[in-house]
């Protein structure tokens, strides 16, 4: 079948993209945890960093010096910002002296602030698509991080008295702010220290976290309570938040131990609600001992987990596929990935698992899941839509956005990974209808794949995994 002939049979399988968001009305309850914090985003240019230098008196040396990659005074907070400056290169850096909390909200400040954290992305997510109610955790509560949340009387937290309110409403004021600064510089422009002139090889990003509460994965009593209670009803959890664990945390406490505690939160929440779906975002664990144990002590738990292809190769590098994780990490495209997936399937025994990768989306599971291949297809579809949607307008944030790119087609790229995916299959399992329909199943799983929207020139892509892997689950229906 001609490429063309392909875009409008899959244009076709999408016109179902309304009615499964309007479907997503009839979801009876949500549960996003736990991560959500504030992140404070500035450009800054890099003769403002100059003169933050010059006012301050900072030692230049110590300025450009390599250390620890960690923020305990003004300076380190400079120096990391220099080097990703100088190299054109993003990294994230933790702050661990409150005081330099308050320099950098003074000296920096920000241009915008926005709803981070994958918790707070899913729940503003959910909330816009019609999902009644949703619940959504918060470590720290202050006004300043419930005001990010969509202003929607669906959108539900728990207040200092520890009552179920409206998110946009709690205002806990003796919660600290979690901010993580975003720092972004341009491409070309130049920083002087001392007789040097640095120029900017290439646009990025410096991120300078304050985040004390979710880095320990603290837990909020009063909302873990709430939801033990059985009239909190829900059908699906949706989990994140553990990837900010260290193996040893700053505080002594040990990044394994949270883990475990979390486990006995989940149990208290799950047991009056037996028929709902438990999804856990597997994000970007960079400690690999709690990436290991994640994999080994939580999967085992849950229904299901989402990742994108960076995320595949890390989890492959711990369940002892390391030759295969470095051949996907040279050739990523969907044939190796979907291997991959096999692996980290069979390894976890997780009934289902999806990657969304770039101009495709693929799911197994195994053959009678509580979500049938045709019901995934469609969330699948709706996903795309809605992350087409995102990427290109840049906000999801009201309901009569949601479905801007549905009149267009799907990618020639997603096409090709389809058809790559549909040769794989082919070889391993036999004949198939992937490119044309993108479901296979036998006696031993189920595939389904969809070809995705791609635009040109994104506005955004913050947040975009978030949202694929949670409306992709949720508005099977």
């Amino acid at each position: 079948m001609a490429y063309s002939d392909l875009k409008n049979k899959w244009f076709n399988h999408y016109r179902s993209a309304e009615e499964q968001l309007n479907k997503m009305s009839e979801v009876k309850g949500l549960i996003s945890a736990f991560n959500a914090n504030i992140d404070a985003v500035i450009k800054i240019s890099g003769s403002k960093i100059g003169q933050i230098i010059k006012e301050h008196s900072l030692n230049e040396i110590n300025l450009i010096t390599d250390g620890e990659k960690s923020i305990k005074s003004k300076e380190d907070a400079i120096r990391g910002l220099i080097k990703c400056f100088k190299s054109g290169i993003a990294e994230e850096w933790l702050i661990e002296n409150e005081e330099v909390f308050h320099w950098l909200n003074t000296n920096i400040g920000y241009d915008a602030m926005q709803m981070g954290g994958q918790g707070g992305i899913v729940a503003n997510v959910m909330a816009v698509c019609g999902v009644d109610p949703v619940y959504v955790h918060t470590a720290s509560s202050p006004k300043e991080q419930s005001k990010l949340f969509l202003d929607l009387p669906n959108l539900k937290n728990v207040n200092e008295k520890g009552h179920i309110i409206k998110a946009f409403d709690v205002s806990k004021n003796n919660d600290i702010p979690l901010i993580h600064w975003i720092i972004e510089f341009n491409k070309g422009d130049q920083l002087t220290i001392g007789t040097d002139t640095i120029t900017c090889p290439k646009a990025n990003r410096f991120i300078a976290t304050y985040d004390p509460l979710n880095f320990k994965h603290h837990i909020d009593p009063a909302f873990s309570e709430k939801m033990c209670d059985p009239e909190t009803k829900f059908e699906f959890i949706i989990l994140s938040g553990y990837q900010l664990l260290q193996e040893h945390l700053l505080n002594g406490e040990s990044g394994i131990a949270r883990i475990e505690e979390s486990k006995k939160v989940l149990h208290g929440w799950r047991k009056n609600h037996p028929n709902h779906i438990l999804h856990l975002e597997i994000a970007s664990t960079q400690d690999a001992t709690i990436r290991k144990y994640l994999i080994d002590n939580l999967v085992n738990q849950v229904d299901s987990i989402g990742f994108n292809e960076r995320e595949l190769i890390d989890i492959l590098e711990v369940i002892d596929e390391k030759e295969f994780a470095e051949v996907c990490n040279k050739n990523t495209h969907s044939s190796n990935l979907f291997n991959g997936m096999l692996k980290i399937f069979e390894y976890t025994g997780c009934p289902r698992v999806q990657l969304h990768m770039f101009g495709l989306y693929i799911t197994l599971q195994k053959p009678g899941f509580k979500i049938s291949p045709v019901q995934n297809r469609k969330g699948m579809q709706l996903a795309a839509t809605i992350a087409a949607t995102k990427a290109g307008t840049g906000s999801i944030n009201s309901k009569d956005v949601l479905l801007w790119s549905n009149d267009q087609k799907v990618s020639g790229q997603g096409l090709e990974e389809l058809k790559s995916l549909s040769e794989t299959v082919d070889f391993k399992f036999g004949a198939n209808s992937l490119l044309e329909e993108g479901i296979f199943v036998n006696n031993e799983l189920e595939i389904i794949a969809v070809p995705t929207i791609i635009i040109d020139k994104p506005i955004t892509l913050v947040g975009m995994g978030d949202t694929i892997s949670s409306i992709s689950l949720v508005a099977a229906r």
